[in-house]
Protein backbone atom coordinates (compact mmCIF):
# COMPACT_ATOMS: atom_id res chain seq x y z
CA UNK A 1 0.00 0.00 0.00
CA UNK A 2 1.75 3.16 -1.38
CA UNK A 3 2.26 5.97 1.53
CA UNK A 4 0.86 8.72 2.02
CA UNK A 5 3.81 10.57 1.05
CA UNK A 6 4.54 9.13 -1.86
CA UNK A 7 0.81 9.72 -3.04
CA UNK A 8 1.26 13.78 -2.42
CA UNK A 9 4.82 13.60 -4.03
CA UNK A 10 3.30 12.01 -6.94
CA UNK A 11 0.93 14.85 -7.15
CA UNK A 12 3.79 17.58 -6.98
CA UNK A 13 5.34 15.86 -9.85
CA UNK A 14 2.80 16.36 -11.74
CA UNK A 15 1.87 19.84 -10.71
CA UNK A 16 5.79 20.58 -11.70
CA UNK A 17 5.25 18.79 -15.04
CA UNK A 18 1.82 21.46 -15.65
CA UNK A 19 3.52 24.24 -14.41
CA UNK A 20 6.62 23.81 -16.88
CA UNK A 21 4.67 22.90 -20.19
CA UNK A 22 2.20 25.92 -18.86
CA UNK A 23 4.95 28.26 -19.29
CA UNK A 24 6.10 26.69 -22.44
CA UNK A 25 3.00 27.35 -23.70
CA UNK A 26 2.66 31.14 -22.41
CA UNK A 27 6.37 31.79 -23.99
CA UNK A 28 5.16 30.32 -28.00
CA UNK A 29 2.05 32.72 -27.14
CA UNK A 30 3.48 35.43 -25.97
CA UNK A 31 5.54 35.02 -29.95
CA UNK A 32 2.44 34.48 -31.24
CA UNK A 33 0.96 37.93 -29.81
CA UNK A 34 3.74 39.59 -30.53
CA UNK A 35 3.79 38.65 -34.70
CA UNK A 36 0.05 39.57 -34.58
CA UNK A 37 0.79 43.04 -33.14
CA UNK A 38 3.28 43.76 -36.15
CA UNK A 39 0.77 42.17 -38.91
CA UNK A 40 -1.57 44.56 -36.83
CA UNK A 41 0.50 47.64 -36.93
CA UNK A 42 0.98 47.72 -40.61
CA UNK A 43 -2.24 47.31 -41.85
CA UNK A 44 -3.33 49.94 -39.21
CA UNK A 45 -1.69 52.65 -41.93
CA UNK A 46 -4.82 51.43 -44.27
CA UNK A 47 -7.05 54.28 -41.77
CA UNK A 48 -4.49 57.10 -43.22
CA UNK A 49 -5.39 58.95 -46.01
CA UNK A 50 -1.88 58.88 -47.65
CA UNK A 51 -2.41 54.90 -48.27
CA UNK A 52 -6.03 54.85 -49.25
CA UNK A 53 -4.57 53.44 -52.44
CA UNK A 54 -1.98 51.54 -51.29
CA UNK A 55 -3.80 48.60 -49.29
CA UNK A 56 -2.76 45.85 -51.17
CA UNK A 57 0.81 46.78 -50.50
CA UNK A 58 0.16 47.07 -47.02
CA UNK A 59 -1.54 43.79 -47.03
CA UNK A 60 1.26 41.90 -48.73
CA UNK A 61 3.72 43.24 -46.47
CA UNK A 62 1.43 42.01 -43.55
CA UNK A 63 1.06 38.83 -44.82
CA UNK A 64 4.86 37.80 -45.18
CA UNK A 65 4.70 37.51 -41.28
CA UNK A 66 2.31 34.90 -41.36
CA UNK A 67 5.14 32.45 -41.94
CA UNK A 68 6.09 33.21 -38.00
CA UNK A 69 2.51 32.89 -37.52
CA UNK A 70 2.36 29.45 -38.51
CA UNK A 71 5.64 28.74 -36.63
CA UNK A 72 4.14 29.35 -33.31
CA UNK A 73 1.37 27.32 -34.12
CA UNK A 74 3.38 24.25 -35.37
CA UNK A 75 5.19 24.69 -31.78
CA UNK A 76 1.93 25.00 -29.92
CA UNK A 77 0.96 21.91 -31.53
CA UNK A 78 3.90 19.97 -31.07
CA UNK A 79 3.23 20.96 -27.07
CA UNK A 80 -0.45 19.76 -26.45
CA UNK A 81 -1.09 15.96 -26.14
CA UNK A 82 -3.95 14.37 -27.67
CA UNK A 83 -7.18 14.91 -26.19
CA UNK A 84 -5.49 18.28 -24.26
CA UNK A 85 -6.72 20.97 -26.57
CA UNK A 86 -8.75 22.77 -24.14
CA UNK A 87 -7.31 22.04 -21.17
CA UNK A 88 -5.07 24.90 -22.62
CA UNK A 89 -6.48 26.77 -25.18
CA UNK A 90 -7.57 29.75 -23.29
CA UNK A 91 -3.94 30.50 -23.45
CA UNK A 92 -3.97 31.29 -27.17
CA UNK A 93 -7.71 31.81 -27.87
CA UNK A 94 -7.51 35.81 -27.97
CA UNK A 95 -4.40 35.97 -29.90
CA UNK A 96 -6.18 33.05 -32.74
CA UNK A 97 -9.45 35.54 -32.59
CA UNK A 98 -7.15 38.62 -33.61
CA UNK A 99 -5.29 36.76 -36.17
CA UNK A 100 -8.57 35.32 -37.93
CA UNK A 101 -9.42 39.04 -37.84
CA UNK A 102 -6.08 40.19 -39.52
CA UNK A 103 -6.00 37.25 -41.90
CA UNK A 104 -9.95 37.71 -43.02
CA UNK A 105 -9.37 41.95 -43.38
CA UNK A 106 -6.17 41.08 -45.93
CA UNK A 107 -9.06 39.00 -47.92
CA UNK A 108 -11.72 41.96 -47.86
CA UNK A 109 -9.08 44.79 -48.76
CA UNK A 110 -7.45 42.62 -51.69
CA UNK A 111 -10.72 40.89 -52.65
CA UNK A 112 -13.46 42.24 -51.26
CA UNK A 113 -15.10 39.21 -49.84
CA UNK A 114 -15.59 36.85 -46.74
CA UNK A 115 -12.62 34.76 -46.24
CA UNK A 116 -14.02 31.32 -45.13
CA UNK A 117 -13.00 29.27 -41.90
CA UNK A 118 -11.21 26.68 -43.68
CA UNK A 119 -9.27 29.30 -45.92
CA UNK A 120 -8.45 31.40 -42.65
CA UNK A 121 -7.00 27.78 -40.98
CA UNK A 122 -4.77 27.38 -43.87
CA UNK A 123 -3.21 30.78 -43.59
CA UNK A 124 -2.36 30.20 -39.93
CA UNK A 125 -1.54 26.69 -40.23
CA UNK A 126 -3.65 24.79 -37.82
CA UNK A 127 -7.32 22.69 -38.92
CA UNK A 128 -10.73 23.46 -38.80
CA UNK A 129 -11.85 19.92 -37.25
CA UNK A 130 -11.29 18.79 -33.74
CA UNK A 131 -10.57 15.50 -34.50
CA UNK A 132 -7.33 16.83 -36.63
CA UNK A 133 -5.43 17.84 -34.27
CA UNK A 134 -4.87 21.67 -33.38
CA UNK A 135 -7.74 24.01 -34.99
CA UNK A 136 -9.54 27.09 -35.34
CA UNK A 137 -12.92 26.58 -32.57
CA UNK A 138 -16.03 28.03 -34.59
CA UNK A 139 -16.79 30.15 -32.08
CA UNK A 140 -13.22 31.48 -32.01
CA UNK A 141 -13.65 32.13 -36.10
CA UNK A 142 -16.94 33.80 -36.09
CA UNK A 143 -15.50 36.19 -32.91
CA UNK A 144 -12.61 37.17 -35.42
CA UNK A 145 -14.85 37.80 -37.96
CA UNK A 146 -16.74 40.15 -35.76
CA UNK A 147 -13.96 42.25 -34.56
CA UNK A 148 -13.39 42.56 -38.35
CA UNK A 149 -17.17 44.69 -38.78
CA UNK A 150 -15.67 46.87 -36.37
CA UNK A 151 -12.63 47.48 -38.40
CA UNK A 152 -14.29 47.93 -41.73
CA UNK A 153 -17.25 50.30 -39.92
CA UNK A 154 -14.14 52.55 -38.85
CA UNK A 155 -12.71 52.07 -42.42
CA UNK A 156 -15.85 53.38 -43.55
CA UNK A 157 -15.59 56.40 -41.84
CA UNK A 158 -11.93 57.57 -42.47
CA UNK A 159 -12.84 56.69 -46.56
CA UNK A 160 -14.30 59.68 -46.54
CA UNK A 161 -11.51 61.90 -45.23
CA UNK A 162 -9.35 60.17 -48.23
CA UNK A 163 -12.05 61.29 -50.46
CA UNK A 164 -12.76 57.65 -51.62
CA UNK A 165 -16.73 57.74 -51.40
CA UNK A 166 -17.41 54.24 -52.76
CA UNK A 167 -15.35 52.12 -50.25
CA UNK A 168 -18.32 53.13 -47.73
CA UNK A 169 -20.88 51.83 -50.04
CA UNK A 170 -19.01 48.45 -50.90
CA UNK A 171 -18.43 47.87 -46.78
CA UNK A 172 -22.00 48.67 -45.77
CA UNK A 173 -23.38 46.24 -47.96
CA UNK A 174 -20.75 43.84 -47.00
CA UNK A 175 -21.26 44.52 -43.19
CA UNK A 176 -24.99 44.26 -44.00
CA UNK A 177 -24.85 40.66 -45.20
CA UNK A 178 -22.73 39.62 -42.33
CA UNK A 179 -25.36 40.83 -40.15
CA UNK A 180 -27.44 38.71 -42.06
CA UNK A 181 -25.71 36.01 -42.09
CA UNK A 182 -25.06 35.99 -38.06
CA UNK A 183 -29.13 36.48 -37.40
CA UNK A 184 -29.51 32.93 -39.10
CA UNK A 185 -27.33 31.62 -36.21
CA UNK A 186 -28.67 30.21 -32.99
CA UNK A 187 -25.54 31.84 -31.08
CA UNK A 188 -25.06 29.44 -27.25
CA UNK A 189 -21.61 31.25 -26.56
CA UNK A 190 -22.27 34.31 -23.96
CA UNK A 191 -19.37 35.89 -25.17
CA UNK A 192 -20.11 35.82 -28.77
CA UNK A 193 -23.75 36.69 -28.38
CA UNK A 194 -22.57 39.98 -26.38
CA UNK A 195 -20.10 40.62 -29.47
CA UNK A 196 -22.93 40.21 -31.80
CA UNK A 197 -25.06 42.78 -30.17
CA UNK A 198 -22.18 45.40 -31.14
CA UNK A 199 -22.70 44.45 -34.63
CA UNK A 200 -25.68 46.66 -35.05
CA UNK A 201 -23.93 49.70 -34.32
CA UNK A 202 -21.11 48.79 -36.83
CA UNK A 203 -24.19 48.17 -38.92
CA UNK A 204 -25.89 51.52 -38.15
CA UNK A 205 -22.61 53.50 -38.47
CA UNK A 206 -21.87 52.39 -42.24
CA UNK A 207 -25.40 53.50 -42.97
CA UNK A 208 -25.19 56.82 -41.52
CA UNK A 209 -21.61 57.49 -43.60
CA UNK A 210 -23.58 56.17 -46.76
CA UNK A 211 -26.76 58.18 -45.83
CA UNK A 212 -24.50 61.68 -45.45
CA UNK A 213 -22.98 60.69 -48.63
CA UNK A 214 -26.10 60.55 -50.57
CA UNK A 215 -27.65 63.51 -49.05
CA UNK A 216 -24.72 65.83 -50.03
CA UNK A 217 -24.98 63.99 -53.81
CA UNK A 218 -21.31 62.67 -54.19
CA UNK A 219 -22.29 59.12 -53.74
CA UNK A 220 -25.79 57.55 -55.86
CA UNK A 221 -27.53 54.36 -54.08
CA UNK A 222 -28.93 52.11 -56.29
CA UNK A 223 -32.08 50.43 -55.16
CA UNK A 224 -31.60 46.61 -54.67
CA UNK A 225 -33.16 44.48 -57.46
CA UNK A 226 -36.35 42.10 -56.26
CA UNK A 227 -35.96 38.49 -56.87
CA UNK A 228 -38.30 37.34 -59.96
Amino acid sequence: MESATKIFKDFQDYLNADHDLREEIRSVVRDLEQTAREIQTILQAIHQPSNASNATSLCDQATTHFSKVREHYSSLAAKILEGQYYRFNDHWKFGTQRLVYLSALIVYLKEERLASREETAETLGVKTKREEGFHIDLDDYLMGILNLTSELSRLAMNAVTAGDYSKPLKISKFIGELDSGFRLLNLKNDHLRKRFDGLKYDVKRCEEVVYDLTIRGLVTVEPEKKAA
